[in-house]
């Protein structure tokens, strides 16, 4: 009886031991492409979206110090930038660092400031997104072929187009990273990032 015993379970242990291995090779090949899948859909976020923090006051009063917002990257691989759009772009400087401004004025238009007042073609730009303005003067300039004349919203306290030297005030479309389209943190501040095509009325800019 002993030997009969013995001998029906040394049949049975190979059988087992195929079945664990069997399992456990499905649950490697599951956890390989569960990996795999996660890498892919990473790098594909990372070329569709990116994450940046607004530093500083300069985007005030619609964006703040310290937000957390999502930029499309893909914006304008599919179209082209457009007055109000809020862009996050590569420091002209060459810093390293990266900007995020609005755009004001497009290719071939021209831009003057005067007492804070944004004219663009001789006519008064209506900015519905309601800047900070200040009483500075610019211009007339004309922005060239494939770039763009970007502005902070809160203008006495931005770093933009205005400060940059003549030969460069505008912003090569090749420095832009994206369009910023989500406010994400903080919580409170949650929702869509406004991109108001604004367009030239004679009667004169709104704003505080």
């Amino acid at each position: 009886m002993v030997a009969v015993e013995l001998h029906v379970a040394y049949n049975r242990s190979p059988m087992s031991d195929s079945g664990a291995g069997h399992r456990l090779g499905a649950l490697l090949r599951d956890v390989i492409e569960a990996i795999a899948l996660a890498a892919v859909l990473f790098f594909v976020l990372r070329f569709v979206v990116q994450n940046t923090v607004v530093d500083g006051p300069s985007m005030e009063p619609n964006l703040s110090n310290h937000q957390w917002v999502l930029v499309d990257k893909l914006a304008y691989r599919l179209g082209e930038p457009s007055r109000g759009d809020v862009i996050v772009f590569h420091a002209p400087d060459g810093t390293g660092k990266e900007f995020i401004k609005r755009i004001i004025a497009l290719p071939g238009e021209t831009i003057s400031i005067r007492d804070g007042l944004v004219k663009i073609n001789g006519e008064a730009l209506d900015e519905p997104w309601e800047p900070r303005l200040d009483d500075s003067a610019f211009g007339p300039y004309v922005v060239p072929e494939g770039k763009v004349f970007v502005l902070g919203d809160n203008r006495s306290q931005s770093n933009d187009s205005r400060s940059w030297s003549s030969n460069s005030s505008a912003l090569d479309e090749d420095m832009i990273v994206g369009r910023a389209w989500l406010r994400i943190w903080p919580p409170s501040a949650w929702g869509r990032i406004g991109h108001d095509t604004s367009a030239v009325h004679a009667q004169g800019a709104s704003g505080p």
